[in-house]
């Protein structure tokens, strides 16, 4: 009977074009947009875990409670020995040190006095050590715009719309006014080595970056660090292991009652992303909740149409003695057939267009480049094996629950209204 009914199928157009066609676009949207949030969330924690926050990060409880303030008089001492012990204790993941500062970028004239002066949002991190994954981490290298990254002790990098917007060149010299870990003033002279923009607004305006052994001499920070940073060696966050591996941290080191005793915190605890987790999460579920319901919908009035097309079929085949189940039956089996042949084509478009913007992404620079969140300017999808098999679900439930509805309209039909419609 299946292959009676799917020859049928293909055969009349008119009583299967339509619902393919709706089934398909339906599930292409399933797919494509599955994939779009996926990689746009993915995109968002991955950005925020490379450049703020890690897979998990360690601070002090009170710089911790204040760091909007970058209050390095309040940072972690002891680093070298704290990391010695994460290493040991905690394998599984990479540990590096960071260090923020604020302050003031001077630039001179030809004699020596201040041409220009703008806000510094400094960032001090590990460019010189040979096992560092910093650079690659941060995507420093394909972020330069001229220049190169530093490569010796006094030089910098410095945000590219500085450099234009003060007329700063390659190897000019630059000072940094800020403060010490111990609050006296700091002034340091730094050889421009290279620009960098980034895309977020957030990490672009007054960026200067340095290496981490020229911050603690500079900021009087020996064997200090504003915070340490925690990776997954695959690269991969974990928000459970992440919940494991803090939860173990705070529980040996961490002092309810020593404010400058290191707490852990995970990503989405120090980014705030408790909610984007959430929603990332949820968002393919709500989606195909969606879909489900709004093509039962459409569905169910393609098969009330079809329906009425089909009313003089159905009634002949009731006076020719078949059941009503078991003409229901047949509707189902057809709708069960659509559902494959309409997810199928479905997926496979949603895959292939999934594909191409993982690949070209959607540029939203423009629209983005005020922004004051972390926000990927290039938005991306992202396929995973569950994009294959996810637009069947409201592929085949929407159809079938769609003709079933129109389906119960056969359980109406009267005898003496049956011989009346033939007699016509």
């Amino acid at each position: 009977m299946i292959k009676f009914l799917f020859k049928g199928i293909l055969r009349d157009r008119s009583r299967s074009l339509l619902p393919v066609i709706i089934v398909s676009i339906g599930v292409l949207l399933t797919v494509f947009l599955s994939g779009y949030f996926t990689g746009v969330f993915g995109d968002i924690i991955d950005i925020n875990a490379k450049f703020t926050s890690g897979h998990v990060k360690i601070m002090t409880r009170v710089y911790a409670e204040n760091k909007d303030q970058v209050p390095n008089d309040l940072a972690l001492m002891e680093v070298g020995e704290l990391k010695t012990k994460l290493n040991l204790e905690y394998s599984e993941m990479e540990w590096v040190s960071r260090t923020h500062f604020g302050g003031l970028i001077d630039v001179p004239d030809e004699n020596g006095e201040t041409r220009a002066q703008g806000p510094a949002a400094g960032r001090a991190v590990d460019l010189f050590s040979p096992e560092s994954q910093e650079i690659e981490r941060m995507n420093i290298g394909n972020s330069v715009v001229k220049g190169v990254i530093p490569t010796k002790s006094g030089e910098a990098i410095i945000s590219d719309d500085f450099a234009e917007r003060f007329s700063v060149n390659i190897g000019d010299e630059v000072t940094l006014f800020g403060s010490t870990m111990n609050g006296s003033m700091m002034f340091h002279n730094f050889i421009v080595s290279g620009t960098i923009r980034f895309g977020p607004a957030m990490l672009d305006r007054g960026a200067i970056i340095i290496d981490i052994t020229d911050a603690q001499m500079i900021l009087d920070m020996e064997d200090a660090a504003s915070e340490v940073l925690g990776y997954f060696k695959d690269g991969l966050y974990d928000t459970e292991k992440a919940g494991l591996i803090s939860a173990s941290f705070n529980e040996k080191y961490s002092n309810v009652n020593d404010e400058f005793s290191p707490q852990m915190f995970k990503l989405e605890e120090d980014a705030g992303l408790d909610e984007y987790l959430m929603l990332a999460d949820s968002m393919s579920g709500v989606m195909i909740t969606f879909f489900i319901i709004a093509m039962s919908i459409v569905l169910w009035n393609t098969g009330l149409l079809g329906g009425l097309r089909r009313y003089s079929e159905y009634g002949i085949r009731l006076a020719l003695g078949e059941e009503k189940k078991h003409i229901f039956k047949t509707i189902i089996y057809e709708a069960i057939l659509i559902g494959l042949l309409g997810s199928v084509i479905g997926t496979i478009l949603g895959i292939s267009l999934s594909y191409y913007v993982q690949e070209t992404g959607i540029d939203f620079s423009n629209i983005m480049e005020n922004t004051t969140m972390m926000f990927p300017q290039v938005f991306r999808t992202l396929v995973k094996p569950a994009h294959f098999f996810i637009g069947f679900i409201p592929g085949l439930f929407a159809v079938v629950l769609g003709n079933a509805l129109a389906g119960f309209a056969i359980y109406k039909r009267k005898t003496a209204q049956l011989f009346k419609e033939l007699e016509v």
